[in-house]
């Protein structure tokens, strides 16, 4: 296949250790062209002097740093066949108590910096009437249990725009794909852990900092699916032809799937035993 012919993808959020990162080798492995992105070059270095990748810095949140990496990518290969839009963060704490600012900054990553990427990416893709956008939720925007409903209002927004682009967008050719990933091991509790440190001291909440500290680590169990696992399956799920429009895998993904269809009293009954049980 020459360099031209291959699918050319780009990825946000691929800081090492995270699944974006793991996604990026995968397409690479499949034959692809990997535009990796990450706020710092340095968060993904084995990327350089690989001809398969083609690292830029991007933040998401940034509408000129957005605009002037997809004009550079259009310009070195020409297209951008598929957009993953898998930088997030994550927000654990109280909502009575989680700073305003924090949780805007969730949904600024999280909802808004992908739109961003969005509507950044979609006239060039339409021009060419196909292309793929790939957004990964998650399964907590299913069960919003206690502790992190910042980030699971955030992902559940997130799905709920995936339905509507999924819609308006197959007219124009684009194919658009839920990825809604379970437990899966990656850099992410560390990271909501060092977002969680930066928390003022719960006042109404303080017996629950424990469990509300737990929480930040929740995904990270031995159990965990590994990184590598949910990126070759999330990778052959994408690059297929018909792509489902929901791809939903990793450990918690069927629990989550189970609870989300029981009715809410029995729903809210297992939350709340479990939340009590980790006070």
């Amino acid at each position: 296949m020459e360099l031209n012919e291959k699918p050319v993808v780009l990825i946000t959020g691929c800081s090492s250790g995270g699944i974006g990162h793991a996604m990026a080798h995968e397409f690479a492995v499949r034959n692809c062209l990997v535009v990796p992105t990450a706020r710092s070059l340095a968060s993904m270095s084995d990327f350089e002097n690989d001809p398969r990748f083609y690292p830029q810095e991007l933040d998401v949140l940034s509408e000129q740093c957005v605009t002037r990496v997809l004009s550079d990518v259009l310009h070195k290969f020409g297209r951008i066949d598929i957009l993953v839009n898998n930088a997030g963060v994550l927000c654990v704490g109280p909502l009575a108590e989680v700073p305003l600012s924090k949780i805007e900054h969730t949904f600024n990553t999280n909802v808004f910096g992908t739109m961003r990427l969005i509507q950044a990416v979609v006239p060039h893709m339409a021009s060419r009437k196909e292309g793929k956008i790939v957004n990964v939720g998650s399964c907590i925007a299913l069960v919003s249990g206690a502790w992190a409903g910042a980030y699971s209002s955030s992902k559940a927004a997130l799905h709920s725009l995936t339905d509507t682009l999924r819609l308006e967008l197959k007219p124009l050719g684009i194919d658009v794909i839920n990825v809604v990933p379970g437990a899966v091991k990656s850099n992410v509790g560390n990271s909501a852990l060092a977002s969680y440190n930066q928390m003022p001291e719960w006042k109404l909440y303080k017996k629950f900092e424990e469990a509300i500290r737990a929480r930040a680590l929740f995904s990270q169990s031995p159990k965990s699916t590994p990184t590598e696992e949910f990126a070759k399956r999330t990778v052959n799920a994408v690059l297929k032809r018909n792509p489902p429009a929901w791809f939903s895998t990793g450990y918690y993904s069927t629990i989550a799937a189970i609870l989300y269809h029981l009715p809410l009293f029995i729903k809210d009954f297992i939350l709340r035993k479990r939340m009590m049980r980790l006070k």
